[in-house]
């Protein structure tokens, strides 16, 4: 992927045509009761162009972009829009204004369908089935396949942000501010996205754009602001910068690499899955058909996949979230579990890292401490003769945050109000310090900074080469590449052969991820209904 030409005029140029920026901040600071979130934040965004916001997890990137679209209020500082001072107190004021936002912590109502989800973003009464219509034309053209009538709680990560921005694209914005828009995308998908924000752009569309992923910066983006403990230390034009020089900006020191080291060879069988078949609960949702995989002592197995092919219906078979019909397809630590409950399964040795950190992975309204009990309450002797031991719990949340460098306020701080890569690094945390077995993890550095992200694939390594059992499900193939030691592919709810890294290559696992691979059955067996005729059936 080559860097976009920089074509975007100059700050001088600008103001020597008489054209006001589209947004510009003037000493935006942001305070709460333990900690500054911004200090005096200057920035200058214009008509056209693609502006990218730098920092670690806790620099302030998204407490700005919420002050922006008028989610929380400034403690200092004004906003001018297009040469005028305003004030946005909501999000409607900011949508009225043009401003749109896709959020890194989705904003979704997950007992309504996608179409009512976009209803209540959408001016006036909408008509529901023209919406739908909307929503498949928007989704078919900018490669982004969205199901109108599938309610929210049975879509993958990936799905939800696929809704999320069909949803501000809907709104046709002048200001369209995106948080890590890519986290759980495919390499296509982003690939698309890119073809339809450069368009936006060339439209006049200004873009906001905060991404961890250093290349796409590069790729995408006119002009980036650095931001640092909350304040602007830096800036840079990315197309004359390299990912590893942005990274230097941003942390202030070369990235580490990850120390490998050798696989275990032939540990314990830790996880077998043994022709597992299982029919989804949700009627959107994809099918398993006889998948094979064994994970042992010492390894780490990767599952790649586009998201939406089964990953979520895997993840939740092998955690006992759907107990199945039969105990043998899942073994743990040789135990047939098949028809466990998830606390029977952490008993056997397995620990859990969900792809939504918050809901699944976190309660948000709950402390860290109180987060901690959720599943390290009998691996860390939390509970005893079956009362809570609340000091103990604060004590190994207390752990957990030095171990994992988390910024916030301490073990008392409730979850949501942590940074996505700051309470992605807890939750990582707290399975990793229970010594599991077993260690399953879905998307381990979706939405984390570059340094977290190197933080949290060494900490994985060193737990495998502890003689843990790893299964990591990641639409990262770097990642993948970068951290296990065999590979294999999911799509359309089967199950390709595993491959040993060193033979195999990311264009190859990039070909499987369509579902050809040697000796796979073309038969579209377990493939996820498409869209359109979904929604036939709910109009």
């Amino acid at each position: 992927m080559s860097p976009p030409d920089n074509d975007v005029p100059s700050s001088a140029s600008y103001s020597s045509t008489g054209i006001p920026p589209r947004l510009q901040l003037e000493g935006i600071s942001k305070v709460y009761p333990t900690v500054v979130a911004n200090d005096a934040v200057d920035l200058v965004v214009h008509p056209g162009e693609i502006h990218a916001v730098l920092g670690e997890n806790g620099a302030g990137k998204s407490t700005l972009m919420k002050i922006i679209y008028g989610v929380t209020a400034p403690s200092a500082g004004r906003m001018l829009w297009e040469g005028a001072q305003v004030r946005v107190d909501n999000p409607a004021e900011a949508r009225a204004l043009g401003i749109g936002m896709v959020f890194q912590h989705f904003s979704l109502f997950e007992t309504l369908t996608v179409v009512e989800n976009v209803a209540l973003a959408m001016p006036g009464k909408a008509d529901l089935k023209q919406l739908a219509q909307r929503i498949e034309e928007v989704s078919e053209r900018y490669g982004l396949p969205v199901a109108p009538y599938r309610h929210v709680h049975a879509l993958s990560v990936g799905e939800r942000q696929r809704v999320e921005i069909i949803r501000c694209l809907l709104l046709e914005p002048r200001l369209l501010i995106m948080d890590e828009p890519t986290s759980v995308l495919t390499p296509q998908a982003v690939l698309k996205l890119f073809e339809t924000l450069r368009q936006l752009a060339a439209e006049g569309c200004s873009i906001l754009y905060i991404s961890h992923k250093l290349d796409e910066i590069q790729a995408l983006c006119h002009r980036a602001t650095v931001l640092r403990g909350g304040k602007v230390t830096g800036h840079c034009v990315p197309a004359e910068e390299t990912p590893e020089s942005m990274a230097r900006l941003m942390i202030g020191k070369d990235l580490p690499a990850c120390e490998h080291g050798s696989a275990g060879a032939g540990g314990e069988l830790r996880l077998r899955l043994a022709g597992l078949s299982h029919e989804s609960p949700d009627p959107f949702g994809t099918d398993l058909r006889d998948i094979h995989l064994d994970v042992h002592a010492g390894e780490i197995v990767g599952i790649a996949g586009v998201s939406g092919n089964g990953q979520q219906e895997l993840l939740m078979a092998i955690s006992g979230e759907e107990p199945l019909s039969e105990k043998h397809p899942v073994q743990i630590c040789g135990v047939e579990a098949g028809r466990l409950s998830p606390a029977r399964r952490r008993a056997l040795g397995m620990t859990f890292v969900p792809e939504d950190r918050l809901g699944r992975g976190a309660v948000p309204g709950l402390s860290l401490a109180d987060n901690a009990i959720l599943t390290a309450a009998r691996t860390r002797g939390l509970v005893r003769s079956g009362f809570l031991r609340f000091s103990r719990a604060r004590a190994f949340a207390e752990q957990c945050i030095a171990a994992f460098n988390v910024k916030c306020g301490g073990p008392g701080a409730v979850a949501k109000s942590l940074s996505g890569g700051n309470l992605q690094k807890f939750i990582v945390g707290r399975e990793i310090l229970q010594t599991p077995k077993l260690l399953v993890c879905a998307q381990p550095t979706w939405g984390v900074d570059v340094g977290a992200a190197a933080f949290i694939r060494q900490n994985l390594i060193d737990l495998r080469n502890r003689g843990c059992a790893i299964l990591v499900i990641s639409e990262e193939l770097d990642e993948l590449f970068e951290i296990c030691d065999r590979i294999a592919v999911i799509a359309k709810g089967r199950m390709s052969p595993l491959c040993a890294v060193p033979e195999t290559s990311v264009e190859r696992i990039g070909v499987w991820m369509s579902g050809m691979w040697p000796g796979a059955d073309d038969a579209p067996v377990g493939q996820p209904r498409p869209a359109a005729t979904m929604g036939a059936g709910h109009a």
